[in-house]
């Protein structure tokens, strides 16, 4: 009896492993990941939107930086934690796709999402005028800064400041129309943030 027994006490692995099985999710995952997929998918649209057709159109000089807004919006609404690692990976493509003017975006974008995140949490509820308050003030101060560091390595002049603040007042006007869609991708898989 007793060999018996041990004969079937150990188990051994199954010989075939279903992948479904390996990398089993919960619905909460699958949203979330879903979530995160539309948010990658969407600032790759806007990329791509930016490079094609919007940069054949100027305003006094200026154009918009689509990606910049989507990567700045959705890292704001996300907060400071998730926000903050989705801007530093999506400026890192924004970089490598060409389209950035340097590396130091990856630098500039990321900061900006998280200072603009934490003083929105720190400062007020959350609610649209918060959020795009916080995500204008951003794409201003990322517009400026980008005229800085121009100005710093001598790849613009002075007199271009003022196409720096129209593409940043072109930017924030995107970001309007920008926010019902982000913030429909932002509820799948509930919301995550209590305050």
């Amino acid at each position: 009896m007793a060999k018996k027994r041990r004969k079937y006490e150990f188990k051994p692995d199954p010989k075939g492993t279903n992948l479904l099985k390996v990398l089993h999710m919960t619905r909460h995952q699958q949203l979330q990941t879903l979530k995160w997929a539309l948010y990658a998918l969407l600032c790759l649209v806007l990329l791509i939107v930016q490079d094609v057709v919007m940069s054949r159109f100027r305003f006094s000089g200026a154009t918009t930086d689509l990606a910049v807004c989507g990567i700045l919006l959705i890292g704001i609404l996300a907060g400071a934690e998730d926000g903050g690692l989705f801007a530093l990976l999506a400026s890192a493509i924004y970089w490598f796709s060409g389209s950035a003017p340097g590396p130091y975006v990856i630098a500039l974008i990321t900061l900006f999402v998280i200072g603009a995140s934490l003083f929105r949490q720190v400062f007020w509820h959350r609610s649209f005028g918060s959020i795009m308050l916080c995500a204008g003030l951003a794409m201003m101060l990322y517009e400026w800064s980008l005229f800085a560091i121009g100005i710093f390595i001598g790849r613009t002049l002075w007199a271009r400041f003022g196409v720096f603040t129209i593409a940043g007042v072109m930017s924030v006007l995107v970001m309007l129309a920008l926010y019902p869609l982000v913030k429909a991708i932002g509820k799948i898989g509930g919301e995550t943030w209590k305050e």
